[in-house]
C-alpha cells in the first residue's frame, strides 16, 4: 500500500477551450495595428520611438518585478507588451523619454504587480499611468502644446480643447469624416477612428472582448451628449463629435473592456458601460478636464466589484418545498 500512488484530481473546470492569455494579447496588438501604423505614418520616428520605449520598459519592468516578488516569469504572455503599447498609443508623439519611462513603470508596478500580477488588478494599468501624467505634468498631455511643431496638412488643434475653450462654433470646423480618418491631433494611436473601430469589431468577432461593454459605453456617450446638445446646441457639441474625438474609441474597445477591471455579468456590464459613457461627457462638458474618458473608466473600475453582485435569481430559489 505504501508504494501505491494516490488519485489526484484538479478543481473545475475540467474542459479547456484552448484559449490563452498570450493569444489574446497577440490579437489585441493586431487589432491596434491600423491605428498604430497611422500614428507612425503621421508623426514619424518620434512616434515609433515612444512606442518602442514604452513596450520595452513595460516588459523589462514586469520581468524585474517577477524576480523581486519571486513569481513565475510572465512576460511570455505579452500582457505587459499590450499595456506598454496601449499606454504609448495615448501619448503625444513628442512625449519626453523620461515621461514614457515613468508611465510605463507606474502602469506595471502600481497598476498591476502590487495587486498580485496579471488578472488581479482592480484598475486598468494603462489608465493609472495616464491619469498620473495628466495630474502631475499637464503640459505633457496638452496635445496643442506638445504637437505645436507639427504641420500635417490639417487643423492641428486638439478638437476637445477647441470645444472646451473656444466653443461649438470653433469645434464645428472639424468634419466628421476628417475625425474618422484621423485628421486630428491627439495620441499616437487614438486619432484614427476608422482603424480603432475595425480593430474593435475584430476583437468582438474573435470573442476577445465583450460587445456589451463597448456598445453600452458608446451608447452612454451618445445619449448623454444628445441630451446636452438638445438643451443648448450653441454650447454643447453633437454626439458624433464626442464619439469621434479624444480617447472615446480606444476607450470603448481597448480600455473599458480590460478583463480584470470590468464586470463579467450581462446587466453589470451594461451599467458599467453606460455609466462610463455618462461620466465621460459630464467631465468633458462641465468638468475641469478636457477629456473625461480616463477618469470615467477609472471611476467605473472602482464600482465594478459592486456591480458584479447584481445577478439573476438562482434557479429554484424561493420555491417552497413540502
Amino acid at each position: 500500500m505504501d508504494n501505491q500512488k494516490l488519485f489526484v484530481s484538479s478543481h473545475a473546470p475540467y474542459w479547456h477551450n484552448g484559449s490563452s492569455l498570450s493569444a489574446k494579447s497577440y490579437n489585441i496588438m493586431l487589432a491596434a495595428l491600423p491605428a498604430v501604423i497611422m500614428g507612425i505614418s503621421q508623426y514619424g520616428a518620434p512616434a515609433l520611438g515612444v512606442i518602442g520605449l514604452s513596450v520595452s520598459v513595460a516588459m523589462i519592468t514586469e520581468l524585474i518585478m517577477n524576480v523581486l516578488m519571486k513569481r513565475q516569469v510572465s512576460i511570455g504572455n505579452c500582457n505587459a507588451a499590450v499595456i506598454g503599447l496601449l499606454f504609448a498609443m495615448m501619448l503625444p508623439a513628442a512625449t519626453p523619454w523620461w515621461a514614457v519611462l515613468t508611465g510605463a513603470v507606474v502602469a506595471i508596478v502600481l497598476g498591476k504587480e502590487v495587486f498580485g500580477g496579471t488578472g488581479a488588478n482592480p484598475f486598468n494599468p494603462v489608465l493609472v499611468a495616464i491619469a498620473l501624467l495628466m495630474l502631475s505634468w499637464q503640459g505633457i498631455m496638452n496635445f496643442d502644446e506638445a504637437l505645436a511643431n507639427y504641420d500635417l496638412g490639417f487643423i492641428m488643434n486638439y478638437p476637445l480643447a477647441t470645444l472646451k475653450y473656444f466653443g461649438v462654433s470653433a469645434a464645428s470646423e472639424f468634419s466628421a469624416f476628417d475625425l474618422l480618418m484621423g485628421r486630428q491631433s491627439g495620441g499616437i494611436g487614438a486619432t484614427f477612428g476608422l482603424g480603432l473601430i475595425i480593430g474593435g469589431i475584430y476583437l468582438i468577432l474573435r470573442g476577445m472582448i465583450r460587445w456589451e461593454v463597448s456598445v453600452s459605453f458608446l451608447a452612454g456617450i451618445f445619449v448623454t451628449a444628445l441630451l446636452f446638445n438638445a438643451a443648448d446646441p450653441e454650447k454643447y457639441a453633437t454626439p458624433i463629435f464626442h464619439l469621434l474625438t479624444g480617447y472615446t474609441l480606444i476607450g470603448a474597445f481597448f480600455l473599458a473592456t480590460e478583463d480584470s477591471s470590468s464586470p463579467v455579468n450581462l446587466v453589470p456590464m451594461l451599467i458599467y458601460g453606460v455609466g462610463a459613457g455618462f461620466l465621460t461627457v459630464l467631465i468633458r462638458n462641465i468638468g475641469a478636464f478636457v477629456d473625461g474618458v480616463v477618469f470615467a473608466i477609472l471611476l467605473m473600475n472602482v464600482a465594478s466589484p459592486l456591480l458584479d453582485k447584481i445577478r439573476p435569481k438562482a434557479f429554484g430559489k424561493g420555491i417552497e418545498h413540502a
